[in-house]
């Protein structure tokens, strides 16, 4: 099973913005709102752009090149819901935030 990495401290984050950090080898999109925290694969897969950078509101990010929507929930393309990005488990403890691959419950 994946271990939960570190990614930075609760203030690192701003509320509704994306942010890039590396876990497990690759990048991953981060997100404070305030209805919790979420985590998803930070490549768009249409052309590459970092998701993190994109546009936040309510559960939807849009990337900032094409205007790919994804739910930064579990990562589905709103508009084909066929298509996801991975999806992350984030969890906060005191003032640390730490993110991990999430499992698969059939595999544990």
């Amino acid at each position: 099973m994946a271990e939960f990495e570190n990614v930075g401290k609760v203030d690192d984050f701003d509320l509704n913005v994306g942010r890039a950090v590396p876990v497990d080898g690759r990048m991953v999109a981060v997100f404070r709102t305030d209805e919790g925290w979420y985590a998803i694969d930070d490549l768009c897969p249409h052309m590459g752009a970092s998701l993190a950078e994109g546009h936040v509101e309510d559960a939807t990010v849009t990337c900032p090149w094409h205007a790919w929507r994804f739910c930064i929930k579990d990562g589905t393309w709103e508009d084909n819901p066929r298509t996801k990005v991975d999806a992350f488990e984030v969890k906060v403890e005191g003032d640390d935030v730490w993110v991990r691959e999430k499992t698969d419950p059939a595999s544990e």
